[in-house]
């Protein structure tokens, strides 16, 4: 796991939790505040799981090239 995915999974949750108190207390910029940091943080992570992803296939083609 690397930073963007900590990050984004970070914003994922706080942006959840503004959404929610936004949403009680019936402030809309909070709401819309909370959706746009939960989006940044899916958008993170899933930039995330791209990195990681990319690191794997070129580790792993890097292992099937060597010679015994």
């Amino acid at each position: 796991m690397n930073r963007d995915r900590v990050n984004g999974t970070i914003d994922e949750m706080v942006g959840n939790a503004k959404r929610q108190i936004g949403k009680l207390t019936g402030n809309t910029g909070t709401q819309i505040e909370g959706a746009a940091q939960q989006l940044k943080g899916k958008a993170e992570n899933a930039w995330g799981k791209t990195k990681d992803a990319v690191r794997n296939v070129q580790g792993g083609s890097a292992s099937r090239t060597r010679k015994p």
